[in-house]
């Protein structure tokens, strides 16, 4: 590839291939590092144009529903999968002026020109997609030209308007008639960064102090949570590198105090990885950690992770659902059951993952959350705690499966627990009758699920 790295043009044209990588069913985070090798990106030399292509890939995948609906719509011979790919990323800057100045392109203060400009630089800039820089350019002139008439033709199919699949807009009406389009535009936006601050080692007004000191402004959402203003590389994070704080949502820091951990217990946190939740166990007391995880690439993430934190865990290479390969017999005073799920609410943070799930996915997540904590419940000592966890915000993942726990486990106690937190500032469901505590409940966050059953003594 011959275009300077810091170029818009090499930055749209590693994004087209990341996004391209995504079509084809690779997630999104890895599609980038993929990319990145390809193109021979060093991490630190090119850090900026590995930020940048992400940054870009990223901001397509939240709007890729309307770029593709107008890439079929402005294309009438397919040109391609990376050419496809190349118009997506273009049109996503495009469509983001959308709601400001017409002649700019989005956050990135790209004019339409400057976008248009370097799509056909990086068409022209590969062998295989050269001939189509002629296409590229009528493509996206015509787009600036007819742009309210296109929009009010794509904007008649839902997944193009909303950029989520159609099964995803009708399980989100279903379960939420009166809040769905809030949440179908909130899937869109992107999310704050926020941190977790262990309190043990820096009280977080202390921290707060710290952050304004630094130059950064932030404000507490939660017990232990600080949100940014603005997002900023961690390396920029006082107090990151030694490990005062980590970057954690703020609904996510609510599983590790849920579990109500004492020194001395034995934890086991099931399905643990990249380990947020392993370290913010570890922060709250002196306890034994058995962290366990499928996967031995993210399983190494969790020690990266408890290593900056200065903590350390019994890190198990193991399917959660099969204890029998990996238990030592040993009973646990607590287990967190943080269990795979659709991640239907942290798509706003995970843009890519509405268009790798199917419909039929559900069933199958529910069926192995289920097969998750049965297994685990029988690993629990008696007057043991487990608190049942998912990143969604479909009931079928969240109330209806601790109902069946419920119903299943027949010496379970159900717990008081925040229940269904949806993502950004939106109403949290209730649980039960019982949602007593909810003012302690951070102001934004994603969306979660929370659970807890005590096993009778």
């Amino acid at each position: 590839m011959r275009l300077p790295h810091e170029s818009l043009a090499f930055q749209m044209l590693g994004a087209a291939m990341a996004v391209r990588a995504v079509n084809e069913g690779t997630a999104l985070p890895q599609a980038i590092e993929d990319t990145a090798a390809q193109l021979r990106l060093d991490r630190v030399r090119d850090a900026a144009t590995r930020g940048a292509l992400q940054d870009l890939a990223y901001r397509t995948m939240r709007q890729f529903g309307t770029a593709r609906a107008l890439v079929t719509q402005l294309v009438t011979r397919p040109p391609g999968a990376q050419v496809d790919s190349l118009l997506a990323v273009a049109l996503s800057l495009l469509l983001e002026g959308e709601q400001g100045d017409a002649a700019k392109a989005g956050r990135g203060g790209y004019s339409a020109f400057t976008v248009v400009d370097q799509a056909v630089s990086a068409a022209a800039s590969e062998p295989k997609t050269a001939h189509a820089r002629g296409l590229v350019n009528a493509v996206l002139r015509r787009f600036l030209r007819e742009r309210k008439a296109l929009m009010a033709e794509v904007n008649r199919d839902e997944q193009a308007r909303w950029n989520l699949p159609a099964w995803w807009l009708r399980m989100l009406r279903d379960a939420y008639p009166e809040q769905w389009t809030a949440l179908a535009e909130s899937a869109n936006v992107r999310p704050p960064m926020t941190l977790r601050v262990n309190t043990a080692r820096i009280p977080l007004q202390q921290y707060l102090t710290e952050l304004a000191n630094a130059g950064l402004a932030g404000r507490a959402v939660g017990a232990q949570a600080v949100r940014l203003v603005r997002a900023v590389p961690v390396a920029q994070i006082p107090g990151f590198a030694r490990g005062d704080v980590s970057v954690q949502d703020a609904g996510a820091q609510l599983a590790a105090p849920l579990l109500e951990v004492a020194d001395g217990m034995r934890v086991l946190d099931a399905c643990a990885a990249p380990g947020g939740k392993t370290g913010h166990l570890l922060e709250l007391a002196d306890i034994d950690v058995t962290a366990v995880e499928s996967d031995a690439q993210r399983a190494a993430r969790i020690d990266e992770n408890l290593s900056r934190l200065g903590k350390r865990a019994n890190i198990v290479v193991g399917d959660a659902s099969r204890p029998g390969d990996w238990w030592d017999g040993q009973p646990f005073d607590r287990i967190l059951a943080d269990v795979p799920c659709s991640a239907s609410g942290i798509v706003r943070r995970h843009p890519d993952i509405r268009w790798l799930r199917r419909e039929a996915d559900i069933a199958r997540l529910v069926n192995e959350q289920r097969r998750i904590v049965s297994q685990l419940w029988p690993l629990l000592k008696p007057g043991g705690i487990l608190v049942y966890v998912t990143c969604s915000i479909f009931p079928t993942e969240g109330e209806e499966q601790a109902r069946w726990f419920g119903a299943q486990l027949t010496d379970a106690i159900r717990l008081q627990a925040p229940g269904q937190l949806l993502p950004g500032s939106h109403a949290t469901q209730p649980a039960s009758d019982d949602d007593a505590g909810r003012d302690s409940l951070p102001s934004d966050h994603d969306g979660f699920f929370y659970a807890r059953f005590q096993k009778r003594a």
